[in-house]
C-alpha cells in the first residue's frame, strides 16, 4: 500500500509520521526548535475563527503546525520521561498523550467547537477512571505552561486525595512544606475544592491535613513566555522541569 503525505513538514517530522504509520518506534534527534511560531500563530488564529468552516479549511495546517510538532515533542522528551517512570504510556494516542482539539459542547453554554490549546500529557499508569495525575506541557493562544496536575472526580470523601494521599500527608506532615521551599519561587501552586457545590480555586500550597480532606485538584506549574517554546533549548527545559516536579507526581499517584 502506498502512503502519501500532502503536508509541508520539515523532513524530520515527515519521517516521524511515516514511521508511526508503519508502527515503528522513532527517536528523533533534536537539533533545532520543535515548536515554532507557526504553532502559536495557529492557536491565535483559531481563537479568532473558532468555527468548523475555518477548521475544515485549515485542517492541513493544523496537522502540520500542531499535530506534527506535538508528536515530535513527545518523541524528544520520551527518553527522560521513561527514566522517571518506565510505566508511562508513550504510545502517542489522543486522549492519553495528547488532548483533543474538539470540545464536548453537548451540555456547555459555550458552543465554540474547538479548544484553542493542546496538551502533551504523561498520566499515572495506575490511575482509575475517577482520577488523573499527570506531567504535562500546554501550549495555547495565550500561554505556554508545564508542570504537574492531579484531579479527582466525585465526592471529596471518596477521592484519591482523601483515601490515598491524606494518610501520606499525615505520616509526613512537613513534606509538602519542603516542596514549597524547594519549588515555590519558580513554580505557581493552586488547588481546588468544592464549596457549596461550586468548584473553588485556592492559591498556594495545600500544607495541612484539613486542606487535603477536601482537596479535589492540585496544580504546580511554570508559565513560560511563548517565545521560550520556540527555542531549541525548550526540550531541555521540559526535561529539567519534569525531574523537578516528579516527586509531587509520585507523592499523589498510585505509584507513591
Amino acid at each position: 500500500m502506498s502512503v502519501y503525505i500532502h503536508l509541508s513538514l520539515p523532513i524530520r517530522w515527515s519521517n516521524v509520521l511515516l514511521s508511526e504509520m508503519r508502527g515503528e518506534q522513532t527517536r528523533m534527534p533534536v537539533r533545532g526548535a520543535i515548536i515554532t511560531p507557526a504553532t502559536i500563530r495557529f492557536f491565535r488564529d483559531l481563537n479568532r475563527n473558532n468555527r468548523k468552516e475555518w477548521m475544515d479549511a485549515n485542517r492541513d495546517r493544523y496537522r502540520t503546525e500542531v499535530v506534527a510538532p506535538f508528536r515530535a515533542l513527545l518523541t524528544a522528551v520520551t527518553p527522560n520521561v521513561i527514566q522517571l517512570h518506565p510505566g508511562f504510556d508513550i504510545s502517542g494516542r489522543t486522549g492519553v498523550n495528547f488532548s483533543r482539539i474538539n470540545r464536548d459542547i453537548r451540555f456547555a453554554r459555550d458552543k465554540t467547537p474547538y479548544h484553542t490549546q493542546m496538551y502533551l500529557k504523561f498520566p499515572d499508569p495506575g490511575a482509575g477512571d475517577d482520577a488523573t495525575t499527570q506531567l504535562y506541557v500546554g501550549i495555547s493562544a495565550e500561554a505556554v505552561t508545564a508542570g504537574f496536575r492531579a484531579y479527582s472526580m466525585g465526592p471529596a470523601k471518596k477521592s484519591q486525595f482523601r483515601q490515598m494521599v491524606l494518610p501520606r500527608v499525615v505520616a509526613n506532615p512537613k513534606w509538602v512544606a519542603r516542596q514549597k521551599k524547594r519549588l515555590g519561587r519558580r513554580y505557581e501552586s493552586y488547588w481546588y475544592s468544592t464549596e457549596k457545590g461550586e468548584w473553588t480555586k485556592h492559591l498556594g500550597w495545600p500544607l495541612w491535613p484539613t486542606e487535603w480532606e477536601k482537596l479535589q485538584g492540585w496544580v504546580v506549574r511554570r508559565k513560560f513566555p511563548q517565545s521560550t517554546a520556540t527555542l531549541p533549548r525548550f526540550v531541555t527545559d521540559i526535561d529539567h522541569l519534569f525531574r523537578e516536579v516528579y516527586p509531587l507526581f509520585s507523592f499523589v499517584s498510585s505509584a507513591g
